[in-house]
């Protein structure tokens, strides 16, 4: 397995796993997730990839076809100088992670995350966090399985 920078065309594996990921989410919340839509549409997709504060990694078997891809991880830059409360510390925030469905238990998610960590480490981030919606159960045990704990917690009351 390589794991390496994503490419335009690896835009048709992104958006399938885009897609079902947005399925786990409607699946845990019809009340927020629409079904059969993507997060971001291809030419958000190639925005970012030309983005250098946004790298977006893909994990791909050696001999893979052009848009076959096992998993993603997205990431942003967050930094926050001149602010009053936060320090001006430089997080690697994972906006989403993904592994196809028919790659999990193959540790491909595992091998993002620590491309991931590797990647914030050489470019001397202090943190990397993420969120993770609460009815997704198995991406949080993942997420715990790796060390990762809470920094902070989002919670709500339905008022509908």
């Amino acid at each position: 397995m390589i794991i390496r920078r994503a490419q335009p065309f690896d835009l048709p594996g992104i958006d399938r796993l885009l897609s079902q990921v947005l399925e786990v989410h409607h699946e845990g919340r019809p009340d927020l997730f629409k079904t059969g839509v993507r997060k971001y549409t291809d030419e958000e997709l190639l925005g970012i990839l030309a983005d250098a504060e946004r790298p977006i990694f893909v994990a791909v078997e050696e001999q893979a076809l052009p848009g076959d891809i096992l998993g993603y991880v997205f990431c942003i830059h967050q930094h926050h100088p001149n602010d009053n409360i936060l320090t001006p510390i430089h997080t690697l925030y994972i906006d989403d992670l993904c592994v196809d469905e028919s790659a999990r238990g193959k540790h491909v998610g595992t091998r993002l995350y620590e491309h991931v960590l590797a990647f914030a480490r050489d470019h001397e981030y202090y943190n990397v966090t993420l969120n993770v919606w609460a009815c997704n159960d198995e991406a949080l045990k993942f997420y715990e399985h790796l060390g990762l704990r809470p920094q902070k917690i989002g919670m709500e009351l339905v008022l509908q």
